[in-house]
């Protein structure tokens, strides 16, 4: 009896991807890094103006940016907002969360939809709203009404992330807990929180880098006397012509590249 023969193709396993997706992917990636590829080298230039490919080496653009001090109060700003914005987004959106989770039908569905609004809502929708009704209530150009917008469009992120984290989250170990004399709030510190923390974590990380980042809402808030850095880079681009926003960007997006990497590096040392 003759052996069966052996198949000249190459195994390329279970669902493979193909070429043209694997192309495609590389074009996309290129293309949302390409803008940090002119600005970085950029950030280093010792021309006072914009220019690429970049004249000299000097760190002239950085020293600028951590001795002005307008650009130093405006990233503490920004720091303090978002770093006040992400826990009340935090703590509102696992609330959230683990509410709907315990819920269905179409009030559920409802109010989910209701929290996940401002993602689908263009920026300058929010921002006239937000205007409008800050305007009424005395918060344009102070902190409060900066955490408390940044704060909503923070929200549906963490509903995202926690409601995640519930998908594989096994409600037997509340009832176990309760069996055991535990309250609720204990239960949920001792049980569901660490069950659920890499979802919280996560979801409280975009909400800052959210807030960080938002620029439009911040245009119509913005006061003599408090402005973000993201508004203080749109100036320096629209009105004053400053290179120093080369590097207070590329300090920016080394800071949450640095902060992305690690999380990845603690993820998988837990999982391994």
């Amino acid at each position: 009896m003759r052996a069966p023969r052996r198949s000249l193709r190459r195994d390329r396993g279970v669902d493979p991807v193909p070429w043209w997706q694997k192309i495609f992917v590389a074009v996309v990636g290129l293309y949302f890094i390409l803008p940090t590829l002119f600005v970085i080298p950029m950030s280093f230039s010792t021309a006072s103006t914009f220019q690429f490919p970049p004249r000299g080496f000097s760190l002239k653009l950085y020293e600028n940016f951590f001795t002005n001090q307008v650009w130093l109060t405006s990233l503490r700003n920004s720091v303090l907002v978002a770093l006040l914005a992400a826990l009340l987004a935090t703590v509102a959106g696992t609330a959230a969360a683990l509410g709907l989770h315990r819920l269905t039908g179409r009030m559920a569905r409802f109010a989910r939809t209701l929290l996940m609004v401002s993602i689908v809502t263009p920026a300058i929708v929010l921002a006239v709203a937000v205007y409008i009704s800050f305007l009424k209530w005395h918060l344009v150009g102070t902190v409060t009404g900066y955490v408390l917008a940044h704060a909503a469009i923070g929200v549906p992120f963490v509903l995202v992330s926690v409601t995640s984290a519930l998908g594989g989250f096994d409600p037997r170990l509340l009832r176990a807990s309760a069996s055991l004399g535990a309250p609720p709030f204990r239960t949920f510190l001792r049980v569901t929180m660490p069950l659920i923390s890499r979802g919280i974590l996560t979801g409280a990380i975009f909400a800052f880098v959210t807030s960080f980042d938002e620029v439009v809402i911040a245009l119509f808030l913005r006061a003599p006397g408090f402005q973000t850095l993201p508004v203080q880079m749109y100036n320096s681009v629209t009105v004053e012509i400053d290179p120093t926003i080369a590097a207070s960007s590329s300090l920016v997006v080394t800071a949450v590249t640095a902060v992305c990497l690690v999380l990845q590096f603690v993820g998988r040392r837990r999982k391994s």
